[in-house]
């Protein structure tokens, strides 16, 4: 990190691991744009492998209209190349917003099965 940017740094981060035959994407704290870059690697990914994804809200604090973009643009690029995406405990925010775009019940939720 570059001493001299005054940028701060994000509160949130997008990760993307592997647990029992799926892709696990985490969110964390705030997802925003200032994950852009983050979130354009992290859908490579999560698109790089043929098994269904599962995001993961369970850790998420706040989400604007980029991170919103973000599980959009997953589950439609995820739907085109034929894996199932599941959203696992997404939160009363996130719910609001999906609903508010009518896409709430679109994708489909997972929010009480355990993925450790």
């Amino acid at each position: 990190m570059d001493p001299t940017d005054s940028t701060p740094a994000p509160l949130g981060g997008i990760e993307v691991t592997t647990a029992h035959g799926r892709t696990v994407v985490r969110l964390r704290g705030e997802v925003d744009g200032a994950l852009r870059a983050e979130a354009s690697a992290s859908m490579a990914q999560a698109l790089a492998s043929t098994a269904p994804i599962l995001v993961d809200a369970t850790d998420l604090t706040f989400i604007d209209s980029s991170g919103l973009a973000f599980v959009l643009q997953l589950h439609l690029a995820a739907g085109e190349t034929g894996q199932q995406m599941t959203l696992h405990d997404p939160g009363r925010e996130l719910i609001d917003k999906l609903d508010l775009i009518g896409m709430a019940d679109v994708i489909p939720l997972e929010p009480e099965r355990a993925i450790a």
